[in-house]
């Protein structure tokens, strides 16, 4: 930790998110969101002569957070700002009069914990079987499908992967993740085999249709690199196909589901947090949740003393 910082409120904040840029890697999104949420923590200890971070104290950290409150901001808001301020003032090495640290005994809102939407085995299925691997399309999309169901990339990690990071000896992808962080991800057999289908018989024919060399594995039919709203689109008509509602599905359900499957069929959790590169185990650990709801939804579906088999008597 720095010692406190004598320069102005702007330039402690400039401070904290360049070091949360290079030292850390945050995502620019993040960066963005510390940005926005610093800016009205300075605006509100303006108003309150407070020049320079090291100046804060506890009651100016109580008040902001009260004040947020009185605005009407939800939870969840008032939580992620109050984090932002609070790893502000810690890298800064704020300290009060008293020479405490001015974060203590500040609570967080309680926010309500959300479920990730997943779905089930059978409905997976369904979506998978719904690319026709007969056609070039179908190659594709089967093929993009297989990869972020089995290994649980996120969207933007699977249209940006490389040739270079598949290694079908090994059965391994290495992606760029959130920040830039690099990841080696292992892919099951079904995955290889819709990848070396696409790469063989489909990729070929859409790679013709580029005006330059492309590196990426997955092609549009005009040769370029796959985007995200390409592949979200193809994805609602997949699951329209299939038989499911376009608007339960998403690149980031199928990620929910690699992982509640896998924690399911019994993976350690330290496992699928680093395949799943969240850098916290406490985000890998809402779909420990996930698992056990579904267990008693399948109780109360199938068992004949849950209640839904009761309650259709």
């Amino acid at each position: 930790m720095r010692g406190p910082s004598a320069g102005s409120l702007r330039e402690g904040v400039a401070g904290f998110l360049a070091d949360a840029a290079v030292e850390r890697g945050l995502a620019p999104r993040t960066l963005e969101a510390y940005g926005r949420d610093l800016l009205r923590f300075e605006e509100y200890l303006a108003r309150r002569g407070v020049a320079s971070l090291a100046q804060v104290e506890r009651t100016h950290l109580a008040g902001f957070a009260a004040s947020l409150e009185r605005q009407g901001l939800a939870a969840r808001s008032r939580a992620r700002m109050l984090v932002a301020v609070r790893r502000c003032l810690r890298h800064a090495g704020a300290r009060g009069a008293d020479g405490g640290d001015p974060c203590a005994g500040v609570v967080l809102p309680r926010v309500p914990q959300a479920l990730p939407r997943v779905l089930r085995p059978d409905q997976t299925a369904a979506l998978l079987e719904a690319a026709d691997p007969r056609t070039t399309l179908g190659l594709r999309d089967r093929a993009m499908l297989e990869v972020l169901y089995g290994s649980g990339l996120r969207v933007g990690e699977l249209v940006a992967l490389p040739l270079s990071g598949l290694d079908a000896r090994t059965g391994l992808l290495r992606v760029r993740g959130k920040g830039g962080r690099e990841r080696v991800v292992p892919i099951g057999e079904p995955g290889l085999a819709a990848l070396a289908a696409w790469l063989e018989r489909g990729r070929p024919l859409f790679a013709r249709a580029a005006r330059g060399r492309c590196d990426a594995v997955f092609l549009s039919r005009r040769g370029a690199a796959m985007t995200r709203q390409n592949f979200f689109l193809r994805l609602r008509a997949l699951a329209r196909a299939a038989g499911l509602e376009a608007g339960s599905v998403s690149p980031h359900v199928l990620r929910h589901a690699f992982a509640t499957d896998l924690l399911e069929g019994g993976a350690d959790l330290r496992a699928v947090q680093a395949m799943l590169g969240h850098a916290d185990l406490a985000t890998t650990q809402i779909y420990t949740h996930v698992s056990r709801s579904r267990l008693r939804e399948t109780v109360d579906r199938r068992h004949p003393r849950g209640g839904a088999r009761r309650s259709a008597r």
